[in-house]
């Protein structure tokens, strides 16, 4: 598989080169669950309560994604600056060290779901109906932990060496074996939704084999190995792969965060029917999220390498290009929703009941999707030229100070029920994303402009 060139490449062709297979494989990976939340949406009788029971799975699940992208998207900006800088050695250790972190953390997270799968379910606000679905699926789904770490969190080291078609393929394996498994064991085998997590985990693991294989193949120029380095640490440059993926652990663990008091406020003003409904609604989310962070995220490594090059120009391009794509793709999806919201929930449900309620909280969750573009192009800069404090504090800015408080404060003590459950997110979108962007331009740009060009 021809290798992107980050260095002489046409900056919009290696931008598109590595965004484009990043977009198909984050969408084949959000196939692992958006397929289990379709297929359980439409099984027999119970579709829509099992729906929103699977819905208080997720902040965990989360959880899970938080710690995987601390240590690959905190690793691979890090691995990308040194390849920019033609230092292989130091390179090959922090891909190591990732990985060696994202093996030692999956095995007490596994080990942590399993035994407080029960009492995390009843914390995240899940009630006895709703623990009758949720608990099984989710502890099948925590044994698939390690595959899922080591699957997600080395594709980013993929894509930075330059192999994102490879990078696309372990995830095209996964994705498309859990699309087949699940039908024949949700509906053929009557598992139901025990049957799904059983289909989530196999295609994990065939995803991770494949990461695995291209650790030890020829195209990758590192020797992955378990030993200390020669100064007797087993993980060298540990506390920067946190520090940086700080950023992206925060980002999905306010996620979580708001996952919990979102269905909390809900029950409270409106019942389990609305828990489905924003089960619904974050699940059209992330479909409508995958191609803008595919821009952002699939523009990294250019800025990063480059960065590291000491290319000023080759940066500012990237970021110009970056934020040229994200923001007419937001707009687009803004339009569609404001004029079709039924549409995009039909794609998980047929209950009509169901969708009287989430097309409408879809309308006002995505009322300022625009903003959200100015938001991931902010946040992606900041990881990618290692400036972690404002990396972290926009984190914390939108979801933590703006998203929680509006979440908690709308429904009941300004009267808008659970109307103001759903607005939180384009008030935070709004402040947070112009806030973000307008502190990269700010602080960013006149660095580039001061950098000099080796």
């Amino acid at each position: 598989m021809k290798k992107v060139d980050f260095r002489n490449g046409n900056i919009v062709r290696s931008i598109l080169q590595t965004a484009f297979p990043m977009l198909v494989a984050q969408v084949l990976t959000l196939l692992y669950n958006i397929v289990d939340r379709i297929y359980i949406g439409r099984i027999p009788e119970v579709g829509t309560e099992a729906l929103g029971a699977v819905g208080f799975c997720f902040p965990l699940i989360i959880i899970v994604t938080a710690f995987t992208n601390m240590f690959g998207l905190g690793g691979a900006p890090l691995f990308s600056m040194q390849l920019g800088r033609k230092d292989k050695e130091k390179a090959g250790a922090i891909l190591n060290t990732s990985l060696r972190l994202l093996i030692l953390f999956a095995i007490p997270i596994t080990l942590l779901g399993e035994l407080f799968a029960g009492p995390i379910l009843v914390l995240f606000g899940a009630g006895r109906q709703e623990l009758a679905f949720a608990l099984p699926y989710l502890r099948i789904y925590m044994t698939g932990t390690i595959f899922s770490m080591i699957a997600t969190g080395i594709n980013p080291f993929i894509t930075a060496e330059g192999y994102s078609l490879y990078g696309m393929v372990t995830v095209t394996v996964g994705a498309v074996a859990n699309l087949l498994l699940d039908p024949l064991f949700i509906f053929t085998f009557h598992m139901g939704v025990e049957g799904a997590a059983i289909a989530t985990v196999i295609s994990q693991l065939l995803s991770m084999l494949l990461a695995v294989n291209f650790l030890g193949s020829s195209r990758n120029e590192f020797r992955i190995h378990f030993s200390k380095d020669e100064e007797g640490r087993f993980l060298p440059y540990g506390k920067e792969i946190a520090n940086l993926g700080t950023a992206p652990f925060i980002m999905q663990i306010t996620n979580s965060l708001v996952n919990i008091v979102c269905n909390q406020m809900l029950m409270t003003h409106g019942g389990a029917l609305y828990v489905s409904a924003m089960t619904t609604i974050n699940s059209v989310r992330q479909i409508l999220d995958t191609p803008v962070m595919a821009i952002t995220e699939g523009s990294s490594p250019a800025i990063n390498f480059n960065y590291g090059a000491r290319q000023p120009g080759r940066v500012r391009s990237a970021i110009k290009v970056m934020t040229s794509m994200a923001i007419p793709y937001t707009a687009a999806i803004w339009l569609l929703i404001m004029i079709r919201p039924d549409m995009f929930i039909r794609i998980f449900t047929q209950d009509e009941e169901l969708i009287r309620v989430a097309a409408p909280g879809l309308h006002l969750y995505f009322f300022a999707f625009i903003f959200q573009s100015l938001q991931y192009s902010g946040q992606t800069v900041f990881k990618a030229l290692n400036k972690k404090n404002h990396a972290v504090f926009f984190s914390l800015f939108r979801k933590v100070i703006l998203v929680v408080p509006l979440t908690l404060l709308l429904p009941g003590i300004f009267g808008f029920g659970t109307d103001g459950v759903f607005m939180a997110e384009p008030i935070s979108n709004f402040v947070g994303g112009l806030a973000c962007f307008i502190t990269m331009i700010l602080t960013v740009m006149p660095e580039l402009k001061r950098m000099p060009s080796l």
